[in-house]
């Protein structure tokens, strides 16, 4: 029964985490998570629990789903690591919890976190570029643009006259160039990365 229950568990947590984003595309055509990256491990679990288990916190390689994994008997795991958790036998994870919720986050995991958005933002360059090709108005009084830490009216007005110009951004330094006077663009997309998974937002631009 505790497996089946864990089976059906996995498959919810699978397809909620293949949940489109609405500004960015995956480069896969899936939209399960098949890797995850270790933000904590703790190995007598949460210290204000009665449950002793050993417990992973990480982050879906794809989506940035905060998980929640359940190791094999006698696996550790150093932060940063990459652990599979897609279908079929996983050598170190035993089944996924579950979401991570953002309140058990632990301070090492957030500092993991953070590199690991980082790494990833410059890997997928592209696509997160992307964002500013295709961003658009929530409503009459906000763009998705001045979700952005650090962006406003004045650098969401720049960047919709350079596409309504003609122009198509191919990178973040090609975005600095053709739009004078911005913020870092990586910088602000990986600030409000961090911040849709560790706090609460009315609008989401890349978690969903």
């Amino acid at each position: 029964m505790e497996q089946e229950e864990n089976s059906n568990l996995e498959k919810e947590v699978a397809e909620t985490a293949g949940a489109s984003s609405p500004s960015v595309p995956t480069t896969s055509d899936s939209g399960k998570e098949e890797y995850a990256i270790v933000l904590d491990f703790l190995p007598y679990g949460y210290p204000l629990e009665k449950r002793m288990m050993p417990v992973v916190q990480a982050v879906g390689e794809k989506k940035f789903t905060l998980l929640q994994l359940i190791p094999r008997r006698g696996e550790k795991f150093e932060t940063g690591e990459k652990v599979y958790i897609g279908e079929g036998k996983r050598d170190k994870i035993y089944y996924i919890q579950g979401r991570l919720l953002r309140e058990k986050l632990t301070e090492n995991a957030k500092s993991e976190l953070q590199r690991v958005i980082e790494r990833v933002v410059s890997e997928r360059e592209r696509e997160f570029v992307d964002f500013f090709n295709r961003a658009e108005a929530i409503n009459t009084r906000l763009h998705q643009i001045e979700l952005l830490p650090g962006f406003g009216k004045k650098h969401m007005k720049e960047i919709l006259e350079a596409r309504e110009a003609g122009n198509v951004f191919e990178s973040f330094e090609d975005l600095k160039n053709k739009v004078s006077n911005l913020p870092m663009p990586k910088k602000a997309i990986e600030r409000r990365i961090f911040e849709e998974l560790t706090e609460i937002q009315r609008h989401n631009l890349f978690i969903s």
